[in-house]
């Protein structure tokens, strides 16, 4: 089978991951102004949706073409050969602005605690529309889109440019993805009108895979805040996530027009939604080998799984790649999302965004094999657990699975 190609387009940059120690997990008394304090090595690697996503999909065995911008500098140039050695070919329709500065990240990830992240955009703030050529598109099957709360000129008038090109990728002929990150609260960006910009941007398109609690954040600042205090006392917004939300949040992204949500939850997995429009997703079905009348009217979770955790960089990112290339290898969405878990769980088994990405065949192996899942804290009142698929099935999922192999989630969850 021709596997269909994918575009990610997007945030590109560097991360500069120093690696912290055992007994270094308090940030605020290990940044004391004056102090020296010795860490371990550092590691240097691509970041942002473009790199990530995109290289982890080139390990996977998916067709690829990654579009971002970068500075004519040191760390330019740096990103350009890191990702020329993961495959020749990969780096080239990635744009160089003469007299820019490169993006970068430093990630402080302690062991225990989530991580902090200190950030310069870049030419990320300069990207746009026309940067995205229509040869660019030529040949692809989805057109992948991530960040763009990181980048200026995809969030400014209610993001009518990110609107134009996801519009623009429709026409030609492709599914449309979106992926986006927190935005920071104190920069321009964290005033943005988000729920704005979602009306004027989801309507065109048809996979989006948000984090749950930077989508909360943006479109009810409020409840998002009053979630967090509510937290198991460390600011632990999972912790107050249940299935009623998860419906009440899905549901509103579908008013918007979007086909499949994808919601990321951290350690608890993924979250799946599809519409039960027919039409919708035979349209996506033309373009993807996807069995359409699978993918109508579902609602899945899919547990994380068990891993050595050595860093948590971009495990959000591959996890959307294990999504997409299940996506265009034609498989149900049982198997994507749970693909999908499972390719999050290996990356965070390397300190960077990628190493810890097999290939395709091997994540599938290690499925087989029975790999170990988390148990889910979420609260699933009227859902019910598949032990064949080792999912769960939401009481909105109306896909026609066999009633037997399930058992309830008040039954588990006692």
């Amino acid at each position: 089978m021709d596997i269909p190609l994918v575009i990610v387009a997007g945030h590109t940059g560097l991360d500069v991951i120093p690696t912290l120690k055992e007994g270094q997990s308090q940030l605020a008394e290990l940044l004391v102004p004056g102090q020296l304090r010795q860490v371990g090595p550092m590691v240097l690697a691509t970041g942002g949706a473009v790199p990530n996503t995109g290289m982890a999909l080139h390990r996977l065995g998916t067709p690829v073409r990654l579009v971002g911008k970068v500075g004519d500098d040191l760390i330019g140039r740096a990103i350009l050969e890191l990702i020329r050695q993961e495959g020749a070919g990969l780096a080239d329709a990635i744009l160089v602005e003469p007299d820019g500065d490169t993006s970068y990240t430093v990630i402080l990830s302690a062991p225990g605690l989530d991580r902090t992240f200190l950030y310069y955009p870049g030419p990320n703030d300069t990207f746009c529309a026309d940067d995205v050529p229509a040869s660019a598109l030529e040949g692809a099957g989805i057109f992948h889109f991530g960040y763009p709360p990181l980048m200026r000129r995809m969030y400014l008038d209610a993001g009518q440019d990110l609107a134009d090109l996801l519009q623009r990728a429709r026409a030609a002929g492709l599914v449309t993805s979106l992926d986006v990150s927190q935005p920071d609260p104190d920069s321009e960006a964290g005033r943005v009108d988000w729920p704005e910009l979602y009306e004027n941007v989801l309507p065109f398109v048809d996979i989006f895979l948000p984090g749950v609690d930077e989508l909360l954040l943006m479109l009810d600042p409020e409840r998002y805040a009053a979630l967090m205090d509510a937290g198991d006392g460390d600011g632990d917004l999972l912790s107050q996530v249940d299935g009623v939300l998860l419906d009440e949040l899905s549901g509103e992204l579908q008013e918007l027009g979007v086909a499949v949500v994808v919601l990321k939850l951290g350690t608890q997995g993924m979250y799946l939604r599809t519409t039960a429009d027919a039409a919708r997703l035979s349209g996506i079905a033309r373009i993807l080998p996807l069995p359409a009348r699978k993918w109508r009217d579902r609602e899945l979770l899919a547990p994380a799984f068990r891993a050595d955790v050595v860093g948590t960089t971009g495990a959000g990112d591959c996890a959307i790649a294990g999504f997409l290339a299940g996506l265009v290898r034609g498989l149900p969405p049982d198997d994507v999302l749970t693909s999908a878990a499972a390719v999050g769980a290996s990356n965070v088994e390397a300190a960077d965004a990628i190493s810890g990405v097999p290939s395709w065949e091997t994540v599938q192996a290690r499925l087989a094999a029975g790999w170990a899942q988390h148990d889910t804290r979420i609260r699933l009142r009227g859902w019910g657990w598949d032990v064949d698929r080792r999912l769960w099935i939401g009481p909105g999922d109306r896909g026609g699975l066999i009633a037997s192999s399930l058992t309830s989630g008040e039954e588990v969850l006692e």
